[in-house]
């Protein structure tokens, strides 16, 4: 970035380029956004970041098939948002621990107005 700013713009302007992410980074942070582009997975993720349930659950909570929600839970896993462990011959879905889906946590919250157990 050059040392003058566009338009003779004050220091904020400036200092806010200076600190502005860089394009690996908002990408990143635009693949997530892309994940809560979806109304079934953000029901899902609602589930999964208050229990921990398996695919047939969460198919009949959010009136899907199986396999239907199958696909979202591989999207979301692949991303890091969810994690999965097997009990038994059955896999159950929580969300992870991450920066990443402890924000998405939150953001349900609030948005879905929850106020979390502690």
């Amino acid at each position: 970035m050059s040392e003058t700013c566009f338009h003779g713009h004050d220091e904020r302007f400036s200092g806010l380029i200076d600190n502005m992410p860089d394009e690996a980074a908002a990408q990143r942070i635009g693949g997530l956004f892309a994940l809560l582009n979806d109304g079934t997975r953000l029901r899902i993720l609602y589930l999964l970041c208050h229990c921990e349930e398996c695919v047939t659950d969460i198919a009949s909570a959010v009136n899907m098939s199986p396999p239907a929600v199958s696909h979202h839970l591989r999207v979301l896993k692949s991303a890091g948002i969810i994690d999965c462990r097997r009990e038994g011959k059955e896999a159950l879905y929580t969300l992870s621990k991450s920066e990443e889906a402890q924000l998405i946590h939150r953001m349900i919250d609030d948005v879905f107005k929850i106020k979390c157990r502690p």
